[in-house]
């Protein structure tokens, strides 16, 4: 049975916008902590320790976005103009996205109840960061994909390039999808705007499933 052929490093070393950009996502991940300070009485624990699930949610997703930007920088160790400032504008959708996320995710897990009306505007505002950071994705491997030739990417490795921007435009397509039931849907349905994420698994499975697939069979063929 044939090994599968990983997707080759092309950096090595890390660079400014890496070293740059793992400062901004650490600075990200500090305003999203349960609390600054440390309480000091048993009870101010506790009102702490209750927002130490939404805390979870916000950090694996943080992590999730930083482990997608970490991949792209190590397979093509792009860090020309174009990428420079589609990367910047990346890091500007993470630290604005940092609040939307952490309110809505201790709103959630501390049973807090949005003014009437409000949470459209909550899901509206977390559904057009979530489209914009895979947005910026997308156009960071649109750009890898046009320089395919300099960085000689071999049939697997356009494979996986062209795939990944599939899954990211999906993403894209759900979180617009999210936006427009926020904007339009009344309070009773406006829930739906958050439950529509609940597609990117299964999004995520096919695509996956379709990519490995081909993967193999091109791999067998070569």
């Amino acid at each position: 049975m044939p090994q599968s052929k990983p997707f080759r490093l092309r950096a090595h070393e890390v660079t400014r916008v890496e070293a740059f950009s793992d400062i901004v996502f650490g600075f990200a991940l500090t305003l999203i902590v349960v609390s600054l300070e440390v309480p000091t009485t048993f009870a101010a624990l506790m009102h702490e320790m209750e927002g130490f699930i939404g805390f979870a949610i916000c950090f694996a997703m943080l992590m999730w976005v930083w482990y997608e930007h970490h991949t792209f920088f190590r397979r093509y160790g792009l860090t020309d103009g174009y990428a420079i400032v589609i990367n910047t504008m990346l890091l500007f959708l993470v630290l604005f996205y940092t609040y939307p996320l952490k309110f809505l995710f201790s709103a959630m897990t501390r049973h807090i109840n949005p003014g009437p009306g409000d949470a459209g505007m909550i899901f509206l505002i977390y559904a057009l960061g979530f489209s914009g950071i895979f947005a910026a994705f997308f156009l960071l491997y649109l750009h890898a994909w046009s320089r395919r030739e300099e960085l000689e990417l071999n049939d697997v490795e356009r494979h996986d390039t062209r795939t990944t921007m599939m899954m990211y435009a999906s993403y894209i397509a759900v979180g617009l999808l999210s936006a427009l039931i926020a904007l339009t849907a009344s309070t009773r349905w406006v829930q739906f705007a958050g439950w529509i994420f609940f597609l990117l698994g299964p999004l995520s499975a096919i695509i996956g499933a379709k990519r490995g697939a081909m993967r193999r069979k091109m791999e067998a063929a070569s």
